[in-house]
This record gives C-alpha cells, structure tokens and sequence, in this order.
C-alpha cells in the first residue's frame, strides 16, 4: 500500500474530502463566507462518500464499513453499506451519527434546517447504480439525474438560505446538465463498471454499439452520439444559468462556477473532437476562467 493510501485507510474523511480538489466545478471556494464552506464541506463529504460507496471506491483497509457497523465479510455488498449508511444519516437528525463525516454534516443539518430527502435521493441514485446499469431513453436518464444530481443543487440553495421554486427548478437544469457532462468525460471509465449512461435509444439512432465504446478511440458515429448529448447538456446550461443572476454577491461568484465547469468541460468535449474514448478531456484554468466571466456577464 502507498503512502497516500495508507494515509487515506486511517484517515477515511480526510481521504474523501480531499477528491473535492478534483472536481469540475468548485466545491467551498476561500471566498465564501467560513460558515457556508463548512457547511457545503459538510454536504460535499456526504456525497463524496455515498458514491464511493455505490462505485467500489472506498479508502483501502475497510476503515468506513467499520465505522458503519458492517462486518468485513458483508463489506463487499455494496446495498448492504449503503443501508447502513442511511441508517447512520437518519441518525444525523435524531441522535449521533457513526461516521465522522456524518458527525460532521450534523451542525450543517441543524443550522441550515436541512431536510432528509436530497440526502436519501443521493442514496437512492446510487442503489440505482447496483441495479440498472442501461438507461432505454433520455428521460429515463434524466429521472435518474433528478437522484444523482438534483440534490446537490437544491442543498446549496438551502445551505445559503435562497431556495425559492424558481431557483431551484434553474438548479435542476444546471445539475442535471454537470451529471450528463461528467458522463459524457467518463465512458469509458463507467462501461468499465458495466454502467452506460447515454441513452440506448440515441445509441440505436446514431448506429453506436457498446462494443464501440471500448475502442481505444472513437470512431464517427460514437463522436457524433457524444456531440449530441454535449449538445443536450449546453441546452441545460444555457436554460438553468439565469439562476446565476438571480442571487447576489458570493453565492453569485460561487453558482457562476458551477456553470461555467459545465461550459469549460464541454468545450474541452469539443476540442477534443468529442473522442472521449481515450480519458476524460478536462478544461484549463484559463477555459475556466473565461467561463465564469462569460456566465458572470450573462452571456454564452
């Protein structure tokens, strides 16, 4: 075992927190105000860990099943970590919680009034994974982004005390469409685990195979399937970033991020000439930073 994952096998929650450095968008920027960051901190380590847990990728060493309660020989089941990780959320609203980035959401939970529901749909996205690993068509995907997505979106509203329906139906839009981008870099990563989450029947539309997709590159009907969900998810961008506009000071800066991660990861989509096949294309600071001047000034 390497140093790092020796590391991360004693010290699980600082394991999980630390992979917010490698995320498209930014997780608790240093201009927030402190209580905000630790609290979206708190909310980030939640979903971090739940989809560690749904994707096989915990710290080596089994430190979070122990903490859970799950015996080493259920570990490997990942709906059984997952019940028990819901029990240890419903803990965080009615007694202590076992898992120290539990313990940790639960000052978020009690200050910002935070409700169960967009913790237990991040679950539920994430029992989906162990069981449906093909999506027929887009709104079949979408109702899964509605789980995997939505509610991270509609915490940070609720974090910073300005959900309103209107925002949080622009939130949706800009979830939903950083779900599908990140599917989009991760194919080949995803068909690894036996997951596909691009539409069978876009797939069936554009004549893409998933033997296709286990190329080393992609060949023209896969690019052209991946430029038209790109497009998709631009579509989504553009409809939910009013929703930067409508707030004000920081949390503008901060939502102005979220989108513009999504428009700089699809132009590095783009520029790779939507061969995502060989690695996910990641955007540069400088792509980045245009973005969020780009979003900021309403345009794009």
């Amino acid at each position: 075992m390497t140093g790092t994952g020796t590391a991360r096998a004693l010290d699980p929650e600082r394991g999980t927190l630390d992979k917010a450095a490698g995320e498209n968008f930014p997780v608790a920027p240093f201009f927030l105000p402190r209580a905000w960051r630790t609290d979206l901190m708190a909310v980030y380590g939640f979903a971090r860990l739940v989809d560690d847990i749904g994707d096989g990728d915990l710290a080596p060493g089994g430190a979070d099943a122990r903490l859970l309660g799950v015996s080493p020989r259920e570990a490997e089941d990942r709906l059984v970590l997952l019940d028990a990780f819901e029990a240890d959320l419903r803990r965080v609203f009615d007694a202590t919680p076992r898992h120290p980035l539990l313990r940790r959401l639960q000052p978020a939970v009690r200050r910002c009034s935070l409700t169960p529901e967009p913790f237990l749909g991040l679950i539920a996205a994430n029992r989906q994974d162990q069981l449906v690993g093909r999506y027929e068509t887009y709104d079949d995907l979408l109702a899964y982004c509605e789980l995997s997505a939505n509610p991270v979106g509609r915490l940070v509203l609720a974090v910073t005390g300005t959900s309103t329906p209107e925002r949080i139906r622009r939130s949706d839009l800009i979830c939903t469409a950083l779900q599908i981008v990140e599917h989009l870099q991760d194919v080949a990563e995803d068909l690894g685990r036996d997951r596909v989450y691009l539409p069978a029947a876009d797939m069936k539309r554009f004549h893409v195979e998933e033997a296709d997709l286990a190329a080393k590159t992609a060949g023209a009907p896969v690019r052209a399937l991946i430029a038209h969900e790109a497009q998709r998810a631009r579509n989504l961008l553009n409809e939910g970033a009013p929703l930067v506009g409508s707030v004000h000071g920081r949390l503008r800066l901060l939502l102005a991020g979220f989108v513009a991660g999504g428009r700089a990861a699809l132009h590095a989509i783009a520029a790779a000439d939507y061969d995502v096949l060989p690695g996910p294309p990641k955007p540069g600071k400088v792509r980045l930073l245009r973005e969020v001047g780009v979003t900021l000034r309403g345009e794009g």
